[in-house]
């Protein structure tokens, strides 16, 4: 029994550890072409543009000389809710896009003052700023001039994340990394290399696989994350194993079986 439990006890403590290569990013992992530091790593050779998607909510403004003519654009309210201060914190800055800005309905059109319905999924925020200057232009011969943004870059974090929900990055361009970051440091016992992303497509959505631990991932067409991403982490197996937060806590819960094991064994065999 002496011997059986040292064997216990050892296969535990193996079962119980995590090796760095399960936990580290960014390696240079066996079988992928090799990155080396301070090598220039260009982005995929994919368009980085966000379209824009039915439910999503852009935030315009105009600029004019005329001050009568931009009130005209105004919904009640709208410049209030810009000014109220919400900008200091993640929350309140969803809030100022929320209500001041203007949502897509579901077939992608916004409705603005005097210009009525516009529509503007499928298009990325450059085309749609032009495609709201070209409805404003033909309607009136005064000089006004747009901007349009999307309201930060929403995305939701889940699984194993220390800080899990919906997030927002207040930037046109987020990585990966970044959204990390806003998520907290993950779990070390989450499966870095099963990172799963949902995103959303024109018409349907996706689910992608993003192996944290591998360097190459700079290189992917997934660096950059985009708004309504949802960014989900599981579990390792070891978790099954004690708590799994650590190996102290896997080897009191060994110690326990263990000496669950000798006491029955000691009663069976008469010597207590």
């Amino acid at each position: 029994m002496k011997y059986f439990g040292y064997l216990f006890l050892m296969v535990l403590t193996a079962s119980s550890c995590i090796s760095n290569k399960r936990i580290n990013y960014l390696q240079n992992l066996p079988g992928e072409e090799s990155i080396e530091l301070d090598e220039f790593i260009p982005y995929a050779d994919v368009e980085y543009e966000y379209v824009l998607q039915p439910f999503d909510i852009v935030d315009i403004d105009f600029a004019s000389s005329n001050e009568e003519l931009l009130k005209a654009f105004e919904y009640q309210g709208a410049t209030s809710s810009r000014g109220g201060g919400g900008m200091g914190g993640m929350g309140g800055a969803m809030d100022v896009f929320y209500f001041s800005g203007y949502p897509l309905d579901k077939n992608g059109n916004v409705r603005m003052p005097i210009l009525g319905l516009i529509k503007l999924s499928g298009l990325t925020e450059e085309e749609a700023r032009d495609k709201v200057q070209d409805a404003i232009n033909s309607y009136f011969k005064e000089d006004v001039d747009v901007r349009l943004r999307i309201g930060g870059i929403r995305f939701t974090a889940l699984g194993e994340f220390n800080n899990v929900g919906t997030k927002v990055i207040l930037k046109n361009r987020a990585t990966i990394f970044d959204a990390l970051a806003m998520a907290g440091e993950s779990n070390i016992l989450a499966k870095k290399n099963e990172l799963f992303l949902i995103r959303q497509y024109d018409g349907g959505t996706k689910i992608h696989q993003i192996n944290l631990n591998d360097r190459a991932l700079l290189a992917s067409p997934y660096y950059f994350i985009q708004p309504n991403d949802v960014l989900y982490l599981q579990p390792m197996q070891i978790r099954q194993v004690g708590s799994g937060e650590s190996l102290s806590a896997s080897l009191q819960l060994g110690i326990s079986i263990l000496t669950a094991i000798l006491f029955i064994y000691g009663v069976t065999s008469g010597i207590f």
